[in-house]
């Protein structure tokens, strides 16, 4: 399919990503259900079904990068959905493995460097872990996303970026998963020896910027361009990390806080002192993301992932209760008109079961 010119409004964007790009996604991941319930071992299996089943929208929401301009689309969905299932996969078999071994997550999610460097041997992720077999699922979807990779004309003047932040995402992930007794001591350890770097952020703020794949997805798709330049791709890695990708994470856990404060599973919103400061940080984060992408190759394209991230996120339905919803309220007051028409729409798409 050809590539999508870059519509000048998200409000062409969107009706589009919807209509075109979301049936590539349910293609490829009927692939890849397909793919799992055919091979490998019933415990591995169902985790791979389970991942797909629940965390579908990650992979819809990535999928918008495939309307970048200049890049072509489904070549593109299949490199985002491969990778963000990697991705949601490895999550599943560290949260619900019944066990938590540093060494065995570390390994696992070898998995999601090695799908960014299509020159390195791939490693054995299951090597530590309990259960092995899973018939190629995991080396499969890797290897789609070095295929996909190997026709990026401009990959190396951002794969050390993306290398960087897979690294990140992985230790993040590795680190999240720990028994609660050791875990934020880990994290902070982790956290401390690279906060330095960016002033003017908490720990749990960088943390939550690990957490994001949309910088990884940004860079593959500028890599698109053969003439993209060294101070370009940087450019986007800066806007993304920590602003874009921060705002993206700490939007995630703003919605599930509710939700987690009575499973007890780890949120860095929760670590903000009280509801005002929640507000007073998410839109800084708002407001610098928005900022920084003036200086990106295509501006109206990052602005509008701003605006859907805002959109998106906060037109889901539990934002509705009190305190979210006043939270909710007053971000998308201060992010302005544009994005309160997108959240209007993303609302609309909801009550429709379109998103």
């Amino acid at each position: 399919m050809a590539a999508f010119l870059y519509p000048a409004s998200g409000l062409t964007l969107l009706p589009r990503f919807v209509r075109s790009v979301f049936p590539m996604v349910e293609q490829e991941l009927s692939l890849w259900q397909q793919y799992a319930q055919e091979n490998g071992m019933r415990e591995l299996a169902d985790q791979a079904l389970a991942s797909i089943s629940s965390k579908k929208f990650h992979c819809q929401g990535g999928s918008v990068y495939s309307l970048y301009k200049g890049v072509p689309t489904r070549n593109f969905v299949r490199l985002v959905v491969a990778l963000q299932t990697i991705s949601d996969y490895l999550d599943n078999l560290c949260d619900r493995a019944g066990f938590a071994d540093e060494a065995a997550f570390r390994q696992l999610h070898l998995a999601m460097t090695d799908a960014l460097d299509p020159s390195g041997p791939l490693n054995h992720y299951y090597a530590n872990y309990p259960f092995k077999d899973d018939g190629g699922y995991l080396a499969k979807l890797v290897n789609t996303c070095r295929d996909e990779i190997c026709k990026l004309p401009a990959y190396h003047l951002v794969k050390a970026e993306l290398l960087r932040q897979a690294t990140l995402y992985s230790e993040l992930q590795t680190y999240k998963h720990l028994d609660l007794a050791i875990r934020e001591q880990k994290m902070l350890d982790w956290i401390n020896s690279h906060l330095p770097e960016y002033p003017g952020i908490s720990p749990w703020e960088f943390a939550a910027a690990t957490g994001s794949t949309l910088g990884m997805f940004m860079l593959c798709a500028a890599a698109y361009n053969p003439e993209l330049t060294q101070d370009q791709a940087t450019k986007i890695s800066r806007a993304y990390f920590p602003w874009i990708n921060g705002l993206h994470i700490l939007l995630d856990y703003f919605i599930d806080g509710a939700e987690d404060r009575l499973t007890g599973d780890l949120n860095f919103v929760a670590y903000y002192d009280n509801n005002q400061q929640t507000i007073e940080r998410l839109s800084y984060f708002s407001r610098e993301a928005s900022r920084q992408t003036a200086a990106l190759p295509e501006p109206a394209f990052g602005l509008t992932v701003v605006n859907g991230l805002l959109a998106m996120y906060l037109s889901d339905p539990k934002t509705d209760s009190p305190d979210e919803r006043t939270i909710r309220n007053n971000l998308l007051d201060s992010a302005g008109l544009y994005p309160k028409f997108m959240y209007g729409l993303c609302r609309l798409l909801r009550r429709k079961n379109i998103l």
